[in-house]
């Protein structure tokens, strides 16, 4: 597995890492078993970039608990990112509330240190922007956890260029997080202010939300605790358009002798030397399949005939109304 340094201050992680929201929340039943084996696998094959986050155990640290299990074998080895910055369990009408006051990020904190069984965070995300609390609060809280050595490196998700370039002048930020696809291209506006300042990138739900994998079902057809029954991309009309899509870029993959999966994610490769994909799954197969993308190299050629085919991103907005993050 080739390796990649995410910005400038020393983030060194697999070209492939490993999701792990879906293992507790999102996609339907779970299976703790196959989690763990799939994160295994994943090791395996090269993988030492692992994601997590207080919000994905519903505050119960379930999924960061099993993630911990997990490399329990191997984690010298591995680099461990994890978030706070939710309020919860208290839960409103418009979902969870947003929470980064510098009390709650302590508490999250030496939470995720027991669940996950280890003595330091690799990577410590802001969640979401809280609107509430001053982002130079958050960053000189995260600065005193580097200090203390409780936390490595200092990470934002879904922020926008003001918020990072403030929180970047009180404590380097070392990588943003955001979602990032062939289906899904806004934060590439992002992009010139990350190399500036010297921030990686990682991108989450870089196969669509596994529509990218070609075998994406209508809406209604998923268990009924799966987000994608209600995803703008898998409702009537948008979901036909982006099935075409998909149909025509597995073609291309097909005459390179790759899956479409693994064209996707050497796409995401091609865009920048600071860019690295967590693709998530619970199969060991996809696991194989995914961290293999890392081997593949995408021609000028080939990278025009990806844009022809979604210039723009997918059909469909990202989320239902009134859920995407502004960024600011």
């Amino acid at each position: 597995m080739q390796h990649r340094t995410l910005g400038s201050h020393g983030l060194k992680v697999s070209a492939i890492g490993y999701g792990s929201m879906g293992l507790t929340m999102a996609y339907g039943p779970t299976n703790e078993q196959e989690g763990i084996a799939a994160i295994r696998r994943a090791h395996d094959l090269g993988v030492t970039f692992f994601d997590t986050a207080e919000l994905y155990g519903w505050g119960t640290g379930s999924n960061e608990i099993l993630v911990g299990q997990a490399v329990k074998g191997f984690r010298d080895e591995a680099v461990l990112a994890t978030k706070f910055g939710f309020d919860l369990p208290s839960r409103s009408e418009q979902g969870y509330g947003l929470n980064s006051r510098p009390d709650n990020i302590r508490k999250v904190t030496d939470n995720s240190l027991r669940y996950l069984g280890t003595d330091h965070i690799d990577v410590l995300y802001q969640h979401r922007v809280d609107p509430d609390v001053p982002i130079e609060d958050v960053a000189g809280t995260v600065k005193e956890l580097i200090d203390a050595g409780k936390v490595k490196h200092f990470g934002l998700s879904e922020a926008g260029p003001q918020t990072i370039r403030r929180a970047h002048a009180v404590q380097p930020v070392s990588v943003l997080q955001t979602e990032y696809s062939l289906f899904e291209r806004d934060v590439e506006q992002l992009f010139p202010t990350l190399e500036e300042l010297g921030i990686g990138f990682v991108a989450y739900s870089p196969l669509g939300r596994g529509f990218i994998t070609g075998t994406a079902k209508p809406a209604g057809e998923y268990d009924a605790t799966d987000m994608r029954n209600f995803d703008p991309r898998w409702q009537p009309g948008n979901f036909e358009k982006n099935v075409q899509a998909v149909d025509r870029l597995a073609d291309l993959a097909k005459a390179k002798g790759i899956t479409v999966s693994q064209l996707a994610l050497a796409w995401l490769l091609a865009q920048g030397e600071h860019i690295v994909p967590i693709p998530g799954t619970r199969s060991v197969a996809r696991i194989e399949e995914n961290t293999a993308a890392a081997e593949v190299t995408l021609t000028e050629a080939e990278l025009t005939a990806i844009r022809e085919i979604l210039p723009y991103g997918g059909f469909g907005a990202r989320y239902a109304d009134g859920h995407v993050p502004t960024w600011t």
